[in-house]
């Protein structure tokens, strides 16, 4: 199983940024799909979440509102839409894929990670 997360970049604060995620070697739509995020001396927390099909998603406090994430069945993928960036939002950001939870131990692939900088 592989993902592959691109999308991040440096942008200002209150600006946006779109990740994406594709997912290759296991049956998609099987699985939930998750954001989890590191900033460097911190350990990695939760983003967000959406189920198989999509019809459920959760979100940490600290982006709801802000962030949307979603996913596309038929071309494997799943996106984080982030707007009204902080310069706390600054972090390393990797999808992952397993059971549907806000836990790192609920998913057993992730991919490498796409960085977010935020600047002030």
């Amino acid at each position: 199983v592989q993902l592959q997360a691109s999308g991040g970049g440096l942008v200002q604060a209150g600006g946006s940024l779109r990740l994406s995620c594709a997912a290759f070697g296991r049956t998609f739509r099987n699985y939930a799909m998750s954001w989890f995020r590191q900033a460097p001396g911190k350990e990695r927390e939760f983003v967000a979440a959406i189920s198989r099909s999509g019809g459920s998603t959760s979100y940490a406090d600290s982006v709801k509102g802000r962030f949307t994430i979603s996913r596309d069945n038929a071309a494997n993928t799943v996106s984080l839409q982030m707007i009204s960036l902080r310069p706390e939002d600054t972090a390393v950001y990797y999808c992952a894929t397993g059971s549907y939870g806000n836990r790192p131990p609920d998913y057993d692939f992730w991919g490498q990670g796409t960085l977010v900088t935020v600047s002030s």
